[in-house]
């Protein structure tokens, strides 16, 4: 079994993190049963946000009694110590508890200290002081934010996206966390679907020993997946290298992530789908993404208004209409001529 230690907060667990954005997908009876089955399989870590709209109801109501025995890690997307202070008190009560093992600031587009004129970090420290918050993190998508959250000394935990799609930086930023005892939350570990052979994922990350990669969960055979992993760790093979040399070849360069942070867009583009909708397609049942709902969701690129809204927005500055106008290309070319 492969442990792994957040940096300085001295947190301890499986290389194995419940990803809970997935579950508000789903009922709160089957959340429940299948974050309880992840906690009777060795899961301990569980991250959330208020961003997921019902999924911190979901750990309250599956943890609720059985506090202690878990660590749950929560976000708030706060711009302000006013909104910050709403936040936490709304997480508190969803989550069933009177503390949060780790909150972290969301994808903030800058990072948050003392006298910055936010009133954000003074906020957090007042909410630890008062033993609401037992460790302070971050989470990002841009390099800048994160590598500056590093060098400041203020937070115990960074959350960023690292998979064996990794660039030199990221694999950088890393060892910059090893370094300066912070923990390292791998999230986008199956990069947002794109990645199907979740053992290569795995495998690629147990070679970091400082990094915890959190699944999104939504089936149960998605967990039984991740769970067999914790009595038996993929290790880095021949065949599982070449798996990940053939993705990467494949795969690296201008391509969405799936986060989602250009949504939403003003023409009702569900951006965050179709702008890889090329890449969901050779690498999934094609059948999925060939409904006519996702044909429906497809033609609404006819009327990207060109706002730049959404290129504007991108953490990995992307030229994001011209990726939507390749994908529906690509797209109308496989349908073969299905009618809409």
């Amino acid at each position: 079994m492969a442990k792994v230690v957040l940096g300085k907060t001295g947190i301890t667990v499986e290389k194995n993190a419940f990803g809970a954005l997935p579950i508000q997908r789903i009922s709160t009876e089957e959340a429940v049963r299948l974050l309880r089955k992840a906690y009777d399989h060795g899961m301990t870590f569980f991250d959330t946000a208020r961003f997921y709209t019902d999924s911190e109801e979901k750990l309250g109501a599956a943890f609720e009694g059985m506090r202690e025995k878990v660590y749950i890690a929560t976000k708030t997307g706060a711009a302000d110590a006013e909104g910050f202070w709403k936040d936490i008190h709304t997480s508190l009560g969803n989550l069933r508890t009177d503390y949060i093992d780790l909150y972290q600031f969301h994808n903030p587009a800058f990072c948050p200290k003392p006298g910055d004129g936010s009133g954000l970090y003074e906020a957090m420290l007042e909410a630890r002081e008062k033993g609401m918050v037992r460790h302070i993190g971050i989470t990002n998508h841009r390099l800048g934010v994160a590598q500056e959250a590093i060098e400041s000394g203020l937070y115990e935990t960074l959350q960023f996206p690292f998979c064996y799609l990794a660039t030199e930086k990221d694999i950088a930023l890393v060892e910059k966390c090893r370094e300066a005892g912070m923990g390292f939350i791998a999230m986008k570990a199956l990069s947002g679907g794109l990645i199907t052979n979740s053992a290569a994922a795995y495998a690629f990350l147990s070679q970091y020993e400082n990094v915890l990669p959190i699944w999104g969960v939504q089936r149960e055979q998605e967990l039984d997946e991740f769970l067999s992993y914790i009595d038996n760790p993929p290790e880095m093979t021949k065949e599982l290298a070449e798996v990940i040399a053939r993705d990467r070849e494949e795969l690296l360069g201008d391509f969405c992530r799936g986060c989602g942070y250009c949504m939403p867009c003003p023409a009702g583009i569900e951006i965050n789908n179709c702008a890889r909708m090329s890449l969901l397609l050779r690498r999934s049942p094609s059948a999925a993404q060939l409904t006519r709902e996702v044909q429906e969701k497809m033609k609404k690129i006819e009327n990207c208004l060109h706002c730049g809204s959404c290129k504007a927005k991108c953490p990995y500055g992307l030229d994001t209409p011209a990726l939507l106008e390749k994908n529906y290309k690509d797209y109308v070319e496989i349908l073969n001529g299905k009618p809409y």
